[in-house]
């Protein structure tokens, strides 16, 4: 994955209440869950944004009330998936 770089002011990190160097991860994880939020990204994209597996991104998403969106395609995936094992 190709990478741009942002300049964040360090007032974020404390704002946040993290440490400076944790800062790329915490707002590559902001950004996730409010794409996922907005339907822009797929819960596999988003868990990739964010550096997390897919099961850890469901229960951060659960955790701040996110409802998953599972369509029709999503199904089909998965029981392409299951029928490969």
């Amino acid at each position: 994955m190709n990478e741009i770089s942002v300049q964040i002011p360090q007032e974020l990190a404390r704002i946040l209440g993290v440490k400076a160097s944790e800062l790329p991860k915490v707002v590559r994880l902001y950004l996730a869950i409010e794409l996922y939020r907005e339907g822009k990204v797929s819960l596999g994209k988003a868990s990739e944004i964010a550096g997390l597996s897919k099961w850890e991104m469901m229960e951060i998403l659960a955790s701040k009330g996110i409802s998953l969106q599972y369509d029709e395609e999503d199904l089909k995936e998965d029981i392409e998936v299951l029928e490969s094992l």
